[in-house]
């Protein structure tokens, strides 16, 4: 049975963290303290139940806290070997736990633990950060606040500042909280809704005291030239510059991307100051450790051309490397682990907006929250005052601190796919939706692209959603249509590494019977859509440079001349030769191309199901239900090919084992000899 201390905890968190006005994603943590019985002795223990490592206040669940012994927490302070020492205290921590203890406590466990008060709050609030970005920061604090809220100068995490913000509680018995210099704010109250109460009056009097008493315009006047385009011309120079950006931005180490135009952004960039304010970087640790210490900022109007914006692009993302490069060589010592890669993650293009990068979609999207929250707090800095971020000295201290280091190594291994965007056609169901689940499961992000797009947008949401995958309309067989589709992808995850020509459909006749429309038909959907999709993917995987892999579901009919079969078999035959041609155009450009040659995959497929089945059954003179016994029993192997069999093949060509494959033609008919490849 939950302890009730703990469900107040989890519900204050949840409520709190659900508001991105008072914590960023992930920001921020939470504790309580509380009694329960001692498994050992039978007698109360006093217990901290703190927001674990990594954690995310809104959506925070018990598993997410770490559970210590208060005593053994408090007693720390008498083995404290002092300031020079304090990342030793992490560790500490472990010998403090009660029972398994739950998740991995943070760096912020002492300030909870230490401060004695039974419920604490620290929150990452735009407006509470914006205070504590201002050069006159400890005087707003007074103004706004009175005696109620303490002002505590800048000190990095650690058990330091919790024994610091346990003196100032101690000595400020009248206090509800504190602004911890360029930082974010500590509230703390008797009851969980105590603590909730003065965290939420603090946000909120900041932001009243910023709207009441802040400039009406705190980045200046507009850039004549640098407004933000029309909507549509916006996301067409966003799909324009993606790839190329991607690219730049994954120079280290491959990146999926996130796009916004949001106004926040657009009107940042439009403004007299964006240039220098953002050449002054992020302040709170959150921020820049999601988003590196500063963006590159594109220094062009809006209406530059897309060719001088790319040209541009490479330019800056130079100077941007050579610049964090000496910024790691300032600060590193013999003890700093090796620089993590010199790219930017936040890329600011005036007139178009953002783009944000990380590990997977998940993190760029969050990289993108977390600038708009450093926008917001420049705003209200610059509204009051001036903004102050901290030193960039005390930055490197926090992105190359061995804790932060400790902190990446735990994280789990990535799967092989990760990373990769992967565009997969006739996705919504069959053989296409097998390959997007099979995909998105080994940890790439993946558009599901088909003709019903209520179809693919079902499909997209049952892999995990936007932040795994979209749903787009796809007709293969109309070039504009496609483009979409390719731009979507674009804006969505940044770029395209994989794409999957699936989409298809069968007609069985006689070739007396088959007229000039049925040859059109398949020809169209298959050949001439198989080329307008990897036409209009070989653009943005060229400009990447990251390379990529071009699939084609072919058939094991475009080597075996099966009966009343003419318009299916030659298209097949059609796109088995375009995997050979493209193979060698694009080899250049490190893009594999190879094809899988199925045989009937009768279950669970939208072409057997749409009349092919009872078409096929037919010429055999078999019940359409035993087409799939009838296939399987003349193969070699006697053995039905499903949609995962094929979804396995696509996975086996695109991860990391057959890298220097191409121009392949892999059969997965459970053996038929008349297809072998010869």
């Amino acid at each position: 049975m939950t302890n009730p201390t703990v469900t107040d905890l989890i519900t204050r968190s949840n409520r709190l963290g659900s508001d991105p006005k008072n914590t960023n994603y992930a920001g921020g943590n939470t504790s309580a303290k509380g009694t329960e019985t001692d498994p050992v002795t039978g007698e109360p223990v006093e217990l901290l139940w703190v927001k674990g490592s990594g954690g995310d206040l809104g959506t925070l669940q018990e598993k997410g806290l770490a559970t210590l012994r208060l005593d053994r927490m408090r007693a720390l302070v008498n083995v404290y070997p002092g300031i020079d020492r304090e990342d030793e205290m992490v560790a500490a921590f472990d010998y403090c736990l009660h029972g398994k203890g739950g998740a991995a406590p943070s760096i912020d466990t002492a300030m909870h633990g230490l401060v004695d008060a039974a419920h604490v709050d620290h929150l990452h609030s735009d407006s509470g950060i914006a205070i504590a970005t201002a050069a006159d920061g400890e005087e707003l604090t007074r103004k706004i606040f009175g005696d109620k809220v303490v002002w505590v100068p800048w000190r990095r995490p650690g058990f330091q500042l919790g024994l610091d913000i346990a003196e100032i509680k101690k000595a400020n018995p009248q206090a509800v909280g504190t602004i911890l210099g360029g930082h974010g704010i500590t509230a703390w109250g008797d009851t969980s809704e105590e603590s909730e109460a003065n965290s939420l009056w603090i946000i909120e009097q900041a932001q009243k005291y910023i709207d009441d008493n802040g400039s009406a315009q705190p980045f200046g006047g507009v850039r004549a030239g640098f407004e933000a385009l029309p909507a549509t011309d916006r996301t067409a120079k966003a799909a324009a510059l993606a790839a190329t950006i991607r690219g730049l931005a994954s120079t280290d180490a491959p990146m999926v991307g996130h796009f916004t135009d949001a106004e926040v952004v657009t009107d940042f960039l439009a403004s007299e100051r964006a240039p220098e304010l953002a050449a002054l970087g992020t302040s709170c640790p959150d921020h820049f450790l999601r988003t590196k210490v500063k963006p590159l900022i594109v220094d062009l109007p809006a209406d530059a051309s897309v060719e001088d914006t790319i040209a541009r692009l490479k330019e800056l993302h130079e100077e941007y490397r050579a610049d964090y490069a000496a910024y790691y060589e300032r600060y590193a010592t013999d003890e700093s682990p090796a620089m993590r890669g010199a790219d930017p993650l936040i890329v600011l293009v005036p007139g178009v907006g953002m783009f944000s990068y990380g590990k997977n979609k998940q993190t760029a999207r969050v990289a993108g929250e977390f600038y708009i929250n450093a926008i917001n707090v420049m705003r209200g800095a610059e509204a009051l005052s001036t903004y102050a971020p901290i030193d960039e000295s005390e930055k490197f201290r926090i992105e190359y601190w061995a804790l932060e280091e400790a902190k990446l190594q735990r994280m789990p291994k990535p799967k092989t796919h990760q990373g990769r965007v992967a565009f997969v056609t006739g996705a919504a169901s069959g053989i296409g939706k097998a390959i997007a689940i099979r995909l998105a499961n080994e940890g790439a992000c993946v558009v599901v692209a088909d003709l019903d797009l209520e179809k693919a947008q079902a499909v997209a949401e049952e892999l995990g959603g936007s932040d795994v995958a979209i749903g787009v309309a796809a007709n293969v067989a109309d070039e504009e249509g496609v483009k979409a589709a390719i731009d979507a992808t674009l804006l969505a995850f940044g770029g395209i590494d994989l794409v999957v020509n699936n989409a298809g459909l069968s007609l069985s006749k006689p070739l007396l019977e088959t007229t000039e429309k049925d040859w059109d038909l398949q020809h169209d959907v298959m050949a001439k859509g198989s080329f307008l999709v990897s036409k209009a993917a070989a653009k943005p995987l060229i400009e990447q440079g990251m390379g990529g892999d071009v699939i084609y579901i072919s058939s094991k009919n475009s080597v075996f001349a099966g009966p009343n079969n003419i318009a299916y078999s030659a298209t097949k035959a059609d796109q088995a030769h375009q995997v050979r041609l493209l193979a060698v155009e694009l080899g250049e450009h490190g893009v594999r191309v190879n094809g899988i040659n199925p045989d009937g995959v009768v279950r669970g497929s939208g072409i057997f199901a749409g009349g092919w089945g009872a078409q096929r059954a037919a010429t055999y003179g078999v019940n359409e239900e035993d087409l799939g016994q009838f296939y399987a029993n003349r193969t070699i192997l006697k053995r039905e090919v499903v949609p995962e069999n094929v979804a396995d093949a696509v996975y086996v060509l695109t991860g990391p084992e057959l890298t220097r494959t191409t121009g392949l033609h892999i059969p997965v008919d459970s053996g038929v000899a008349q297809a072998f490849l010869r």
